[in-house]
């Protein structure tokens, strides 16, 4: 039988909050105790590292580690001394924990988190590391790969309302709340919603928490920020996968991101941004950008859609089979990779990406601009501040023609650097490259024209003077130059090398 999710006692909760910053349950205090081996083992869900270095510690912060991330019993005196405030009694009344004989048993996972200085704690279902089986279909996940990706590359301006779609545990929300008034949050399980309000109260987070599917609980509503890790893994529906509410969207294919693509508009105020994960499938014969493509047109809204990953359908198969806690080879693992090949067959796709969308409506009557781009190599954490930087220069260059580029003075990035490349004894470079060190780390093989340009991109030329003075120094037609640099300063400028 699976336990219920924790419950909310105001004063219970207040206790357990207490507790844990005494004992030193937060992000730097496990990583202290625990050090870069054990720490780094654990993220890889390898427990046994962190079993060791607990097991030879009385500290009431790896007596909090044993039970909630480890989900090891533990001596009732043992956590009694961990949790003083709270109590055993207490913790068992919340449903956090259990009593086993002289011992007790999580009955959840509790895991400190944090982001810019400020400590929270998430409660979610216990995971595969705990319970050594695999998850159930209804199981309420806790803070992972995909839900930090969202976390960094969400833009945070100060907003009026914000709505946190398929919610979870709450994760993106507490992010929410240091830069937005009002927060909605929503899920179709109402296991999560429960876990989100415990989530809220624990972190002294004010939420308005509202369950159905998708965006029919926010109907007729408009935010500022739409932020989402929606159940975006496309899933065989023949049977033979579990159907995990956490991940699967009850469609086929990838519906459900290419619906949230189409459907967010409406919910989005002038200037409103929607930020998500999604994965799209490519059919033999197409490109993803063709296919994300085909979703923004007649949205009106502006698209700035990064791809991150790209998988062939038999990866994908192994990937989400594991996921759920299936073991490479079992009879079930085989049967889900099966579903999966046949699935993809049926509709003759070729691979799958992985990316995130970031979708924008205009503050001002204009064509919407749509850039589709690949992004595969590592990028800056958090990605925040560059979608919000590039969301501005995109805007920009969508409301200005041509002319207006040439017009402005344009400066090169601090962070960005010429490398130029030559054959040993060579008296001019064969290439060279613009690289930026920050942001998308995005870099761009510069021509002569182009590397004149940057050369005197100090915020003293305007466009135009420089490809006057270049077209006279290399001797070539100016209309071909400026158009040149049109072309390369859109490009630059969009992802942040030249201001």
């Amino acid at each position: 039988m699976t336990p219920n999710p924790p419950r909310v006692d105001a004063a219970l909760v207040r206790s357990l909050r207490a507790d844990l910053v005494s004992s030193r349950f937060t992000v730097s205090g496990v990583t202290d105790l625990l050090g870069p081996m054990a720490s780094a083992a654990l993220d890889r869900e390898q427990a046994l590292p962190a079993q060791r270095v607990t097991a030879r510690s009385a500290d009431p912060c790896a007596t909090l580690v044993r039970l909630f991330t480890l989900g090891d019993p533990v001596d009732a005196a043992e956590a009694e001394a961990a949790l003083p405030t709270l109590g055993v009694g207490g913790a068992v009344s919340l449903g956090l924990l259990a009593l086993e004989g002289d011992g007790v048993v999580a009955l959840c996972d509790l895991r400190p988190y944090a982001a810019d200085d400020v400590d929270w704690w998430v409660a979610s279902d216990l995971g595969e590391v705990a319970t050594g089986r695999p998850v159930r279909e209804d199981h309420v996940l806790g803070i992972g790969g995909a839900s930090a990706t969202l976390a960094s590359w969400t833009p945070r301006p100060h907003v009026s309302r914000a709505l946190d779609l398929g919610t979870g545990c709450g994760v993106q929300a507490l992010h929410l709340g240091a830069h937005v008034d009002e927060v909605v949050v929503t899920d179709l399980s109402q296991r999560a919603l429960a876990y989100a309000r415990f989530n809220a109260a624990l972190d002294e987070a004010d939420w308005d928490v509202r369950s159905g599917s998708m965006l029919d609980p926010v109907a007729g509503e408009r935010f500022g920020l739409v932020v989402s890790n929606p159940p975006f893994v496309i899933t065989p529906r023949s049977g033979a996968v579990p159907l995990f509410e956490y991940r699967d969207g009850g469609v086929a294919g990838d519906a459900v991101v290419r619906d949230l693509v189409r459907a967010v508009g409406a919910h989005l105020e002038p200037g409103g941004v929607a930020q998500f994960l999604g994965n799209w499938e490519v059919p033999r014969g197409t490109t993803w950008t063709e296919r994300v493509g085909a979703w923004l047109d007649g949205t009106g809204l502006d698209a700035w859609v990064v791809q991150r990953e790209v998988q062939d359908p038999a990866e994908y198969a192994e990937t989400w089979a594991r996921d759920g806690g299936h073991h490479v080879g079992t009879a079930d693992f085989n049967a889900m990779y099966a579903a999966w090949l046949d699935d993809f067959e049926a509709r003759d796709v070729e691979s799958i990406g992985f990316g995130v969308v970031t979708l924008h409506r205009p503050r001002v009557e204009r064509a919407p601009f749509a850039d589709l781009m690949d992004v595969p190599w590592p990028v800056e954490a958090p990605m925040g501040p560059t979608v919000l930087a590039g969301l501005a220069a995109r805007s920009w260059l969508a409301e200005h023609d041509d002319d207006a580029v040439l017009d402005t003075a344009w400066t090169c990035a601090a962070d960005v650097h010429e490398e130029r490349h030559a054959l040993p004894g060579a008296e001019h470079p064969s290439v060279i490259v613009l690289r930026q060190g920050g942001g998308l780390r995005r870099h761009l093989t510069l021509t002569t024209v182009t590397a004149a340009l940057t050369s005197v991109c100090d915020g003293d030329l305007t466009a135009r003077a420089a490809a006057a003075a270049i077209s006279g120094l290399l001797g070539l037609e100016a209309d071909a130059v400026r158009a040149e640099v049109v072309a390369f300063v859109r490009d630059a400028a969009k992802d942040g090398l030249l201001h």
